[in-house]
């Protein structure tokens, strides 16, 4: 029976993704943030919930540990905890700035160090990560959660190349809009009173910005299958684009120049 361990579980993308593997047999060990507060996961059979805080170090070790104990070994790291910031990049402050890439990218490469020992022990092993369409395509306002996942985008595709040849794959999954609490604690909107600048731009842009969310949504089971898919994919395919409106982007762009898609995204925000 094959283990993945799964970051930011509690809820979304993290919690359907563990009550899938969990329903196809898998050992799950559903990591969050805040484990006590957990009422339904640590119910079902084969399931370990335990605490991972991302960006500290000494949680990662822990679960990583506590995984290997209860169930033997650990086959797939899911990496799904993140969230955007959104709002005019003058606006950001050095510590938004810094949170959103020690969350996004960083939180990324530290668990994906913990466990690499562990799987080239084992002479193999999956690490997926969870980028987004916003990491192949730009939206106005979310500098910094587009600049993260493009971020994961180059990094998951230059380790896909050194992983190779220890049989350890690396995919990514590329989400659209998906109907989970994004625009919730998942959301953290940048705003700076005294910056008049981008105020009314702000406030139009931000309303166009949820209420797209809110469009040609995914549920986040849609994705968890797709994890799932990734997960037991044999094949050396790096990215798996999720959802309707992620694969109608990637279509339009490909057929776009630059200058034309980035007309169409303008036009989409007036």
């Amino acid at each position: 029976m094959k283990t993945i361990l799964i970051t930011g579980a509690s809820s979304g993308i993290g919690r359907a993704a563990a009550v899938h593997f969990q329903k196809q047999g898998w050992n799950v060990v559903a990591t969050m943030r805040t484990p006590e507060l957990e009422t339904e996961l640590n119910r079902l059979d084969n399931v370990l919930v335990t605490k991972l805080d991302v960006v500290e170090q000494a949680t990662i070790q822990s679960a990583i540990q506590e995984g290997k104990e209860r169930f033997g070994r650990i086959d797939v790291l899911l990496n799904n905890a993140g969230y955007a910031a959104i709002g005019a990049f003058e606006a950001a402050t050095e510590s938004q700035i810094a949170r959103q890439f020690d969350v996004n990218v960083m939180g990324v490469f530290r668990t994906t160090q913990a466990i690499l020992p562990h799987f080239r022990s084992n002479k193999t092993g999956t690490i997926i990560n969870i980028s987004s369409i916003g990491g192949r395509v730009a939206f106005p306002l979310l500098t910094l959660y587009h600049a993260s996942k493009w971020a994961i985008e180059g990094f998951s595709e230059s380790l896909f190349y050194e992983l190779a040849e220890h049989n350890i794959q690396v995919k990514v999954i590329e989400p659209g809009n998906v109907a989970t609490n994004f625009t919730g604690r998942s959301l953290d909107v940048i705003v700076d009173g005294s910056l008049e600048a981008y105020k009314d731009y702000s406030e139009r842009i931000l309303q166009k910005q949820m209420e797209s969310f809110r469009t040609a949504v995914s549920r986040p089971e849609v994705i968890a299958e797709a994890i799932f898919e990734a997960a037991n994919d044999p094949s050396n395919r790096l990215r798996y684009v999720v959802g309707e409106d992620a694969r109608f982007l990637m279509k339009v762009r490909s057929e776009m120049s630059d200058e034309q898609f980035m007309a169409m995204i303008e036009e989409n925000f007036r």
